[in-house]
């Protein structure tokens, strides 16, 4: 499937979460078995079977996205949560969204120290989401082998708060 029409599936929903916010909608793109795979390849195929160790899903998208990726590389999934949703020893990481502040969480022991990990996410937009997992990969010891997301605002210029990892972005806005 080419991606003007899996791009097509997006549906804008304005004014959420909060006013002045166009969100952008994956779940039509989910729902097409053909364009779920059609991402899930692009992202196996760009990074290469056999390079990653763990996939690392953001709550709550990237978890829908992560895990197939990680079934297809053959790497175990982790999930990065909100503040309080781990119910395990954890390491956190506060960060700025586009519309407030958040904190990240990610269970101390989810990565040994030199793995390569892989974070996916639904849409980096101003880069403090994946900029935080990255942080917090790294904090205990992993590698991040790069940043995947099937959308990328480019107005917001997430990427600047991402200075050397591989960031691979399907669709851009």
């Amino acid at each position: 499937m080419e991606l003007d029409a899996i791009k097509a599936l997006i549906r804008d929903v304005p004014d959420f979460p909060e006013p002045g916010i166009v969100f952008k909608d994956i779940t039509p793109v989910l729902a097409d078995p053909i364009a779920f795979s059609t991402i899930t390849d692009l992202i196996v195929v760009h990074f290469g079977r056999g390079n990653i160790d763990k996939v690392v899903g953001i709550e709550a998208r990237g978890f829908i996205l992560a895990s197939p990726v990680a079934y297809h590389f053959g790497a175990g999934f982790v999930p990065i949560r909100k503040l309080g949703k781990l119910p395990w020893k954890t390491v956190g990481e506060e960060y700025d969204l586009e519309y407030g502040t958040a904190t990240l969480e990610l269970h101390r022991d989810a990565v040994a120290p030199g793995e390569r990990v892989l974070i996916v996410d639904d849409v980096l937009a101003t880069g403090g989401t994946a900029a935080a997992a990255a942080s917090l990969i790294e904090q205990i010891g992993g590698k991040v082998a790069g940043i995947s997301c099937m959308i990328e605002l480019d107005f917001l210029h997430g990427r600047d708060k991402l200075p050397g990892y591989d960031i691979f972005s399907l669709l851009h806005y």
